[in-house]
């Protein structure tokens, strides 16, 4: 898959984790139907992997369904095997370049962005995007004017809005999205902060 092309047709990438494997395998399959396709399965997720197999069986071939919290060369093995059509890691990792699929790569300072790009990052994902809010983001886009940033880590939909108007690519947003659903919660409160979120990011920019 072309990872960033992805990223921008569908602007929200949901991330997955959960306690509950059948209840985050129905996170993901709800939220394709809400029209949020894209989602990370976290291997922090109980079962992660069957999660990810399932939900590649449920939604098809062509599905932007991928792994997070990849943090070694054995997780990304793991993970491409189960399924998963693209990597989302925390923070700087190696050896992730010939895997086979294209890596969503955590970094904050403009040191690591650096290297997560040497690395063979497709995309940098900025973490903790809480930290610095939507203002640095600008201040990352000055330098780096061409990387495609996904900013993730506390992002509710007033920051979804800010972020992507200030040039984000997407953002990645777990539990302001996800809530408890992927650990047995209620599914109709599920499709309803689905809903808030897409009318965020369909939004015009101001």
């Amino acid at each position: 898959m072309n990872l960033v092309e992805s990223l921008r047709a569908h602007r929200l990438l949901a991330i997955v984790r959960g306690k509950d494997p059948a209840a985050a395998l129905r996170t993901v399959t709800t939220l394709a139907e809400e029209g949020i396709a894209a989602a990370e399965v976290s291997l922090t997720t109980a079962d992660a992997l069957t999660v990810i197999r399932r939900a590649r069986a449920a939604l098809g071939p062509d599905a932007p369904v991928g792994a997070g919290t990849v943090r070694t060369t054995e997780d990304a093995g793991r993970a491409v095997d189960a399924g998963a059509s693209y990597l989302v890691t925390p923070a700087l990792v190696e050896g992730l370049a010939g895997v086979g699929v294209p890596v969503l790569m955590g970094a904050l300072t403009p040191s690591e962005i650096e290297r997560a790009l040497a690395l063979g990052a497709a995309a940098i994902k900025l973490f903790p995007a809480s930290l610095g809010g939507p203002e640095y983001l600008s201040a990352l886009r000055a330098p780096f004017p061409e990387v495609p940033f996904v900013p993730v880590g506390g992002v509710d939909a007033a920051a979804a809005r800010d972020h992507l108007d200030r040039g984000a690519t997407a953002v990645g947003v777990g539990s302001p999205l996800i809530g408890d659903a992927a650990d047995g919660g209620d599914l109709g409160r599920l499709r309803a902060r689905a809903a808030q979120f897409r009318a965020a990011i369909a939004q015009e920019t101001v």
